[in-house]
């Protein structure tokens, strides 16, 4: 087995961590992200894992901030929980980020669109929200 430098990946895709502030605020946020995001989908480490093609003990160190990800690893992370890989390593301080693949998506397809099929589009969306807000402080 080769010795692994910082910031190079190893046979498992993985980067050992290189000692920085910002890099350390990076990897507590995906370690976290990474967290809350499999234990909402119910997942187990194991079962991230072969989906991603790890082991569930490289998860295990992702989630506690041992280790960061390769790219590629990080790429197959976020597509498996289908975000971006902004939301999964940045700290969300600009709330208007989409971090949902499939709103984005929606969200550039509706750039596209002439000006007049936009606005009518974002009136219908608003409708949808405020009726939708209304259900859930009424709890219908």
């Amino acid at each position: 087995m080769g010795i692994t430098h910082p910031g190079q990946p190893n046979s498992h895709g993985s980067v050992m961590p290189i000692q920085s502030e910002a890099r350390s605020d990076n990897l507590s946020v995906f370690a976290q992200r990474l967290l809350q995001l499999r234990k909402t989908k119910k997942w187990t480490q194991p079962e991230l894992a072969k989906k991603v093609g790890t082991s569930g003990p490289i998860i295990g160190r992702y989630e506690r901030g041992e280790m960061v990800p390769s790219i590629d690893v990080a790429r197959r992370i976020a597509n498996a929980f289908d975000v971006t890989l902004d939301y999964l390593f940045n700290d969300g301080a600009q709330p208007s980020i989409v971090t949902d693949k499939a709103t984005l998506k929606k969200w550039l397809e509706l750039e596209n669109l002439p000006q007049e099929d936009r606005e009518r589009i974002q009136f219908v969306m608003d409708c949808l929200i405020r009726d939708a807000k209304a259900r859930q402080a009424y709890g219908a």
